[in-house]
């Protein structure tokens, strides 16, 4: 019988971890697929012991679409959720998933992905296509900060956002946070190279640059962004918030927020953000 969901993860060295992890999303029902990539520990183990398939992928070099596609090749399920070791599914959003896989609707959900650190500490939220149709040509792209967003919008699906929340807990040490944000940086780069139209690619190469302190480096990658993408109003958006916070350009931050409102008329942070630029320009807005 054909299972209606397929959970499916890559790990290495996740043996803490991973029991509340697993212990999350066994509710679910289903199958278990586990992709180890080269731990040294007893994470397969303790997958195997919680009922996972286990299957191994040579992580020489990194590429984690390459992995997250390996692991999604065995899945049986109609559909397929993708969770990581250092992630826990609320347990509120169970319900949410059983509903939404019982049905047939060609759409790829966001989840609401809560970013906290080992202490608790709040970050920021972003939101990840994690559940989605299990169909051969669904399959992640980027050999970091994978995404399977654009092949299902090529593939004729939708996304659409779900109430649905993961509690993701970041690693602790900042040491080990900036080797791997130097290290993604240079991956990225890579994949420009050979690919410059793939516009993703900048977004995070951008996000990589915030992430170290590196503004002047993160600003020009954001007015890179605004000039391939000008119908964009978000990425006008951000390159204005550079030129304004981190460059101290209010002149030009104010040019940036407008084409951000001329593209989105009514833009709420386009239209507060512009309001701080003419006051520091020295401008007085008009009332809206």
């Amino acid at each position: 019988m054909t299972p209606a969901l397929s959970v499916c993860m890559i790990v290495r060295d996740e043996e803490t971890q991973l029991p509340r992890c697993l212990n999350s999303v066994r509710a679910l029902g289903g199958e278990l697929i586990v992709v180890d990539t080269g731990s040294v520990d007893r994470t397969a183990d303790v997958a195997a012991g919680m009922g996972a398939r286990i299957e191994r992928f040579d992580f020489s070099r990194t590429d984690f679409a390459a992995a997250r596609n390996h692991s999604i090749s065995y899945a049986r399920g109609r559909w397929i959720l993708v969770i990581d070791a250092d992630e826990v599914l609320d347990a509120a959003s169970a319900s949410a998933i059983q509903a939404l896989v019982a049905g047939y609707d060609n759409v790829g959900y966001y989840f609401e992905r809560r970013n906290e650190t080992a202490a608790g500490e709040s970050l920021v939220t972003d939101y990840v296509v994690r559940l989605f149709p299990n169909r051969p040509h669904y399959r992640y792209r980027g050999r970091v900060h994978e995404t399977i967003d654009a092949s299902i919008l090529s593939g004729g699906g939708r996304l659409q956002k779900t109430g649905i929340v993961l509690h993701h807990r970041f690693a602790a040490d900042p040491e080990s946070r900036r080797t791997r944000n130097h290290r993604y940086i240079e991956i990225l780069k890579e994949e420009i190279t050979a690919d410059p139209s793939d516009h993703s690619r900048f977004d995070f190469l951008a996000a990589e640059y915030h992430q170290l302190g590196m503004f002047n480096e993160a600003a020009s990658v954001a007015e890179h962004i605004a000039r391939v993408r000008p119908l964009d109003a978000q990425a006008h958006l951000f390159a204005g918030i550079y030129h304004l916070v981190y460059q101290t350009d209010p002149a030009r931050a104010r040019g940036d927020f407008q084409t951000a409102l001329k593209l989105r008329p009514g833009y709420p942070e386009a239209a507060s953000f512009l309001r701080l630029a003419e006051e520091r320009c020295g401008i007085s807005s008009p009332e809206e």
